[in-house]
């Protein structure tokens, strides 16, 4: 009876945590949906709206080096609902921002909440892991994926219809921030600050013992960058592709991610997580070598699809391990990795822009496939130096 009462609160938790990562994807999807009419109605250039956007990352980044910190003093159920609610409040004020010096700073404050969220919900997916005693963590973060996926539909349906950002941002706050009150009672109460010494520094620089695994997380990042920013670009400019086609590199690579993550607990729990990235690896690298060398839009997408694949469970599974590295609370090596990992997602893909502009982009593409294979396949071992969820 006991084991059943267990079992049952581990599955409520485990449901909980899902609808958290769901909220994060869909409030941050809400936003990004939105963009480019916030940038009509300010009047911003392209390079204005990228100063402004860099007040995002500057947030996220800022954010994460306290934030393991801040769930190892009060606990991640405690820091994931305050973040949240937080967040749902800063999506409503983002489109009512008169200049883009105010959206910065809101933007600033939204990415600080936002990552702070990630580190918590984390830590919270590590410890449902521990007790469910297999892996969980690929399925968490897929649950952001559709999150966003939803959230960018609603987003789609009402630009098509005419609606306002600001109506539209009060009722995707109201939407998903209700869900908030669904989820938090499900939270676990774990011992994270109970165990945290009471002179636990807030602020930290990632511990040396995690940097192999924020190199793992630094490549599936990067991978996620290139895509997100350079995939569309290469369906246009290099395979000479319509605008419709282009659209498509970055859906066909979310669906395939999606879909990695969906499945990929089950291939952790079969497969070592160091064996399945870097498989992974060896996948995305054979899909990018295919787009390189025969660039014509079937066997790009095929291509862009097998990228999403690769690198589907990198950044999840780097995370679920450095939330069980002995002596290290999870929150402090979810969010050092986290931070490494995220560095990758902002430097990668303007360094492959420099480099082709140098050269030429099937060359930079070509120089970013060696850098994710020999960086997944020489430091993806360090996945199994972690404790075992078996």
């Amino acid at each position: 009876m006991a084991t059943l009462q267990y079992k049952s609160t581990v599955n409520q938790s485990r449901l909980a945590v899902l609808g958290m990562f769901f909220i994060n994807g869909a409030l941050m999807a809400t936003w990004i949906s939105r963009i480019p009419q916030i940038q009509d109605k300010l009047g911003l250039s392209e390079g204005q709206l990228g100063i402004v956007l860099l007040g995002l990352s500057a947030g996220v980044l800022t954010a994460l080096s306290v934030a393991g910190g801040l769930v190892a003093r009060y606990g991640s159920r405690r820091v994931t609902v305050t973040a949240a609610f937080i967040l749902a409040l800063l999506l409503i004020s983002l489109p009512w921002m008169p200049n883009s010096v105010a959206l910065w700073l809101n933007l600033f404050v939204f990415g600080m909440a936002l990552s702070t969220m990630d580190v918590a919900m984390n830590a919270q997916a590590v410890e449902v892991e521990a007790r469910a005693e297999r892996p969980l963590m690929t399925t968490f973060h897929a649950s952001w994926s559709v999150g966003g996926f939803v959230s960018a539909a609603i987003g789609a349906a009402m630009a098509s219809m005419s609606v306002e950002p600001q109506p539209h941002f009060v009722f995707g706050a109201v939407l998903f921030g209700s869900l908030i009150f669904v989820f938090r009672r499900h939270l676990l109460f774990n011992v994270a600050s109970e165990e945290a010494d009471e002179q636990e520094q807030v602020f930290r620089l990632p511990p040396r013992v995690l940097w192999p695994l924020g190199i793992v997380a630094f490549a599936g990042a990067i991978g996620e960058g290139a895509m997100a920013d350079w995939s569309g670009v290469y369906l246009s400019d290099v395979v000479h592709t319509d605008d419709a086609t282009a659209a498509l590199g970055f859906t066909v690579f979310s669906i395939m991610m999606t879909m990695g993550r969906l499945f990929g607990d089950r291939l952790a729990a079969r497969f070592s997580p160091a064996r399945l990235v870097q498989l992974g690896g060896l996948v995305a690298t054979a899909g990018l070598l295919l787009a390189i060398f025969l660039p014509t839009p079937i066997t790009t997408l095929v291509g862009f699809a097998a990228v999403g694949l690769g690198v589907s469970t990198v950044v999840p599974l780097a995370f679920s391990a450095a939330g069980r590295i002995p002596g290290i609370s999870a929150s402090v090596g979810i969010a050092s990795v986290a931070t490494i990992g995220y560095a990758g997602f902002l430097a990668g893909p303007p360094v492959i822009g420099l480099i082709a502009e140098a050269t030429s982009l099937q060359l930079a593409l070509l120089v970013f496939v060696a850098t994710l294979t020999a960086t997944l396949v020489i430091t993806g071992r360090e996945l199994n130096k972690s404790k075992s969820l078996h």
